[in-house]
């Protein structure tokens, strides 16, 4: 299985169209978003491409294949008006020899996390990173519209045996061998 993860969309739409071409092109089986999908945030100022119609139409055309958490910048109504389901908190995405947790960050992240020999990938903290911690792998795609620190936008490819964080040019920014 081949998965694909964005997170913190936060309402812009710019990379969306690139990253649904890329998601084809690498035929994967599912795209996860892990949450903030419309709303851009009390902290951040409007930017060029905000627009919650053009997310909302990316996010329905691959729905067959999406799996959406909710992050702390998703509202009740939010959930209420897309036309695809959006999780709650935590999520397990088994693989054929591996099971992947899925979630925002904003409650279970690296400091807040018992289950050990596992994979977690969250996002909201707009940073990417592939991190081993004795028994557990702690992944984050960062942002794919708005990125921390000196990072492009960029997302993460997943499979089995391999994390591997692009960015939006397909450029590999880190990459770890799942053992």
């Amino acid at each position: 299985m081949k998965l694909m993860f964005i997170s913190d969309i936060h309402g812009i739409s710019t990379n969306l169209s690139k990253i649904k071409e890329i998601f084809q092109k690498n035929n994967c089986d599912k795209l996860v978003v892990l949450g903030d999908l419309y709303y851009i945030g009390p902290r951040n100022q409007m930017i060029e491409g905000y627009n919650i119609k053009e997310v909302e139409e990316f996010l329905e055309s691959l729905q067959d294949k999406l799996v959406c958490m909710r992050g702390n910048c998703d509202s009740d109504v939010d959930i209420m008006v897309s036309n695809f389901p959006i999780i709650e908190n935590l999520s397990l995405i088994m693989m054929e020899n591996r099971d992947i947790y899925i979630t925002h960050g904003h409650i279970y992240n690296e400091t807040n996390w018992q289950k050990e020999n596992s994979i977690l990938v969250y996002g909201h903290f707009h940073t990417p990173f592939i991190k081993r911690v004795e028994t557990n792998y702690y992944i984050n795609p960062g942002s794919i519209s708005l990125p921390r620190k000196t990072y492009p936008p960029t997302y993460l490819i997943l499979t089995e045996e391999k994390a591997t964080i692009y960015d939006i040019d397909e450029n590999i920014i880190m990459e770890e061998d799942l053992v």
